[in-house]
């Protein structure tokens, strides 16, 4: 029996007392992010319809707060590399999933899901177009934290009944050198760190103010260490009154003991990742995030049951994935269910011992029980080059993906250090998508020109240029006019005017039976997100369709196919500078050019690259065709 004592007096609580006090533990709300951080992190966003399909019966029953399934790279990468319609995803999960867990995108305020500033009516449909088809939570960020920048998605996302979630993207400074004795003499100083506290809190209020439903500190890297993000979560829920969230990774070895640090902080949202999908580069693991909450006495509402269940799904599709995306069968952590499975003592002591050292901010403690838990698990060891190298465990595995793809692998290490220098000459911007992309894949090809014996930044995609020209706004430092200079040909900040902005065109496909490219509003905003990745999957679509509804005919005799015979080459040569597709030949055969004319369009690592010519004179001949995969120094065409 309970007894309560009063000033002296001993009173018996009543029933009704009794459950008020029940009642009054604290609920913690969870964003599970599988089926769309989750996958991107560990597995390169390859995971299929098919595959995300086998687990929706059992994500109705989980109850989960939210469930983050689009935005990122899945859009992209479902048509690039599973010919799947990104649309076709997000209204399938709605169906099955329904009301229960609010369906959460991740959108690059005016970047979209895309690479380029988008104007306010292709943003305005594209928000309309999500809700419509299922999306409740739409999460805003901005690459560079410029605030303008996510203005008008919160906007239209408002406007059509959806929840805006702000990200106020976490980031690092570099590590400067400190000036020498004889550099202070003559009166440098040290840096000023830019990432304060004061930094994020201001970038948080902005974003309060335009109208966000929650604030999340969105930590990609993984690199908010527990006693900064106990920080963080205790000044945002003090001077900011909205739910705050808290999304981190576990790849350089904070993610569980922050997550630990932020629940015991007051954080309102923790974002996790199922078992099999959980930890390494990825979000911490629910299974791991339950154990913490029963022993504080927090509720999530999660349906450990259901969740047990996705996890038998989610293990066969790890399986899968390791063989097609990685093509090797790669260790998985020890099965666990925290509903049936008994812990070791040993291990459930070190959470207490993770617990008690979270509560006294001891922060070696924390990270030092968190690890151990997760090493008895059998989850990856922090990454020690990717910690050094600050950028995030998703950046890191598409790195690993796409050199894979382009046979350019041997690269990775010396990338990887290049990474920080582009980052600072860049004007330090966070790394998250679509700047991790910008800023890896100019590393890439600063490695490339480093071993083929050319200048650093001789090879730079379009948007790299863009992004240290302004065109994706204000970044945290101000970039050097003089490598501006050196990239864009200009010195001042040029901003990107979206009022010059076209439309993608949408053509008639004759081999289609003339149906045009686009055919509807959802397609032509995949267009305009994706030129070309877009425009491949459509017309594929489009012409399957059309051939599937026609008449069989009787197969004719298989002509020959003439093979045209390059000719001997005589003259000067442009050749692929790195590994990559064609997307385009600016130029014909007989056209005449000059030295340092852009002659071809070369994707690599889903960056636009401008090949250009050294030479003046005549195109002689073109030797290779749009669409066509390249690899360094392949002959593409030749001048005399």
């Amino acid at each position: 029996m309970f007894i309560i004592f009063v000033i002296g007096i001993t009173v018996k609580p009543s029933i009704r007392t009794l459950n008020s006090y029940i009642t009054m533990a604290r609920n913690l709300k969870i964003r599970d992010l599988t089926l769309r951080d989750g996958q991107q992190s560990s597995f390169a966003t390859r995971m299929s319809q098919a595959q995300v399909d086998r687990c929706l019966p059992y994500y109705k029953d989980a109850n989960f707060y939210a469930m983050e399934v689009w935005g990122g790279a899945v859009p992209d990468s479902v048509m690039r590399y599973l010919n799947e319609n990104p649309w076709t995803r997000l209204e399938t999960i709605y169906k099955a999933v329904g009301n229960v867990s609010k369906l959460t995108a991740l959108s690059r305020g005016r970047n979209l899901f895309g690479y380029a500033p988008y104007p306010d009516d292709v943003i305005d449909g594209f928000c309309r177009n999500s809700i419509e088809s299922g999306l409740g939570i739409m999460r805003i960020f901005d690459a560079l934290n410029d605030v303008d920048n996510v203005k008008s998605t919160v906007k239209y996302v408002k406007q059509y009944g959806g929840i805006a979630d702000c990200a106020v993207c976490y980031t690092v400074d570099p590590k400067y050198p400190e000036p020498g004795f004889f550099a202070k003499l003559m009166g440098r100083k040290s840096h000023e760190q830019v990432f304060t506290d004061a930094y994020f809190l201001d970038k948080a209020k902005q974003m309060a103010a335009l109208g966000a439903d929650i604030i999340t500190i969105k930590d990609m890297s993984g690199l908010i260490p527990p006693r900064r993000v106990a920080t963080l979560v205790k000044l945002f829920k003090k001077n900011i009154d909205i739910p705050v969230d808290f999304h981190t990774h576990c790849t350089p070895g904070y993610g569980l003991a922050s997550v630990l640090a932020a629940i015991i902080a007051g954080v309102d949202v923790v974002d996790t990742n199922c078992w099999y999908f959980a930890e390494g580069t990825g979000a911490p693991a629910i299974e791991l995030v339950h154990v913490f909450c029963k022993k504080l006495g927090v509720d999530t509402g999660v349906n450990m049951e259901a969740v047990a269940k996705i996890n038998t799904r989610l293990r066969e599709i790890r399986k899968e994935l390791n063989q097609s995306v990685f093509g090797t069968e790669k260790p998985e952590p020890k099965p666990f269910n925290p509903l049936t499975d008994t812990l070791p003592a040993e291990i459930d002591a070190r959470f207490d011992k993770a617990i008690k050292a979270a509560q006294a901010d001891d922060e070696a403690a924390t990270i030092d029980a968190c690890r151990k838990i997760e090493a008895y698990f059998g989850f990856p060891a922090p990454n020690e080059l990717v910690q050094k190298a600050e950028i995030p465990g998703g950046m890191y595995s598409n790195m690993v993906a796409q050199l894979k793809q382009l046979k350019a692998e041997d690269i990775l290490p010396r990338a990887m250090e290049l990474i920080p220098s582009v980052r600072l000459a860049a004007g330090l911007p966070p790394l998250v998508t679509p700047t991790s992309q910008i800023v890896g894949a100019q590393a890439v090809n600063c490695a490339l020109d480093e071993k083929a014996g050319r200048p650093m930044y001789t090879n730079k995609s379009s948007q790299f240029v863009g992004l240290v020209k302004g065109e994706y706004g204000h970044t945290p430092v101000k970039i050097d006019p003089e490598f501006r200079f050196k990239i864009c040909g200009v010195r001042e900040e040029t901003p990107y005017d979206t009022s010059k902005y076209q439309m993608q065109p949408n053509p008639e496909l004759p081999e289609a039976g003339g149906v045009k490219l686009a055919a509807n509003e959802k397609e032509v905003l995949l267009l305009e997100l994706f030129p070309l990745v877009a425009k491949n999957f459509l017309t594929d679509m489009k012409v399957k369709a059309y051939a599937a509804s026609k008449p069989a005919e009787p197969k004719a005799e298989e002509k020959k196919a003439e093979e045209s015979v390059a000719a001997a080459i005589t003259g000067n040569t442009v050749t692929a500078p790195l590994p990559g597709r064609i997307i385009e030949f600016k130029v014909k055969v007989g056209d005449t050019v000059k030295a340092g004319q852009e002659i071809v369009v070369l994707e690599a690592m889903k960056m636009e690259n401008s090949v250009t010519t050294d030479y003046a004179g005549t195109v002689k001949q073109i030797l290779a065709h749009p669409g066509d995969n390249v690899a360094t120094d392949a002959v593409l065409v030749e001048i005399v």
